[in-house]
């Protein structure tokens, strides 16, 4: 099958994302090959005048099975206060993601970001109080799987919804199957930071509805205004790993970036690579990331939480597979006869080639 890529790609941007199940013994669907508007269309122009239409593709293809897992990779900055030293301050991005491109700004950087921060930390010689621990997650882009199961094994989740109805589902896909049940490290964790909205500078914080932590992140941003940081909104963002974090009531954050060209021409496409990162950009969010992180890991007390309920159902971590991060809205279907005329909602789309 060939299949248009997603709005807004154009001038040879592809977006390709899923193509088949991860999970060993599944059925793969049919073969698929992702072209630009530009290839697509002029093919569906010509079926539409009825001129035949031949296509020549050499796919390759394999599948590799030795080892089904994903694995996490963390270190750490161990705590001095003989009080506070087994308290948690995190911090993270993601290792893996889409084939098409290099996976540079989605998320690299975010990586990049979360390792040079504990080296400024680990050259400064700073002694936290509390431990800062670095972790850098593997299959977020298939449901945050990583991060989830890191904290459902070390501090809680829901049960997994085992009603048959839903056993063709992906388990972050079902509702919860039960109270949120908690384990003991939760309480040892003041705060999660993220980076993961691509490679732009970093304007701010999503307080995710926490509004005790807004006037310690006002002090917090005050010596970076110079920088561009000024925002603190109490908006929820999603997508991304601190929300496994957040889904036990752990303080979990991420911050606000220049979008760039983020939404329009790398995320999850062909130009996801090296020559989208800016260096300066990314200098400013290592000095704002080390800066969060050592003033959580120093305080007296441990970040304000939320309140949670453990006996109210919530729903479950929203994955990246299939929805944009930020929860924007689904862009109108393509019209590859005239790009520039997105379809109205649930219009046909022309024949496929």
């Amino acid at each position: 099958m060939l299949d248009i890529t997603r709005q807004p790609g154009e001038d040879g941007t592809i977006f390709v994302q899923s193509g088949g199940s991860y999970e060993k013994g599944k059925t793969i669907s049919f073969p698929r090959i992702t072209l630009s508007v530009e290839h697509y269309g002029r093919m569906a122009r010509l079926l539409a005048k009825k001129v035949p239409v031949e296509v020549e593709v050499n796919m390759e293809a394999q599948f590799y099975d030795d080892d089904d897992k994903a694995y996490d990779t963390l270190a750490e900055i161990p705590g001095t206060d003989p009080k506070l030293k087994e308290q948690l301050v995190m911090l993270g991005g993601h290792m893996d993601s889409w084939h098409a491109g290099e996976g540079a700004t989605d998320n690299g950087v975010g990586v990049v970001v979360a390792m040079e921060a504990v080296r400024l930390l680990k050259k400064l010689g700073v002694q936290p109080r509390r431990t800062i621990r670095v972790a850098l997650w593997s299959g977020e882009e298939e449901g945050l799987l990583g991060s989830r199961g890191y904290v459902k094994n070390h501090f809680g989740g829901r049960p997994e919804n085992t009603n048959p109805k839903y056993k063709d589902m992906p388990p972050f896909l079902r509702p919860p199957g039960g109270p949120l049940q908690l384990k003991p490290e939760q309480k040892l964790v003041s705060a999660y930071f993220n980076l993961d909205n691509g490679a732009g500078k970093v304007r701010g914080v999503y307080l995710q509805g926490n509004a005790q932590v807004a006037p310690i992140f006002q002090k917090w941003i005050e010596p970076f205004r110079d920088l561009g940081m000024t925002t603190l909104t109490m908006r929820n963002t999603g997508s991304t790993d601190h929300i496994s974090f957040d889904a036990v009531g752990i303080p979990a954050f991420q911050f606000i970036q220049d979008p760039l060209d983020y939404g329009t021409i790398t995320h999850h496409s062909n130009q996801d690579v090296y020559e989208h990162v800016r260096a300066d950009d990314l200098k400013q969010a290592v000095v704002i990331m080390a800066c969060f992180v050592y003033n959580a890991a120093m305080r007296d007390e441990m970040m304000p939480r939320k309140p949670i309920r453990p006996e109210e159902f919530q729903p479950p971590p929203e994955s990246e597979s299939g929805a944009e991060k930020k929860g924007e809205p689904a862009p109108p279907p393509a019209n590859p006869v005239n790009p520039a005329k997105p379809l109205p909602s649930g219009e046909q789309q022309p024949p496929t080639p």
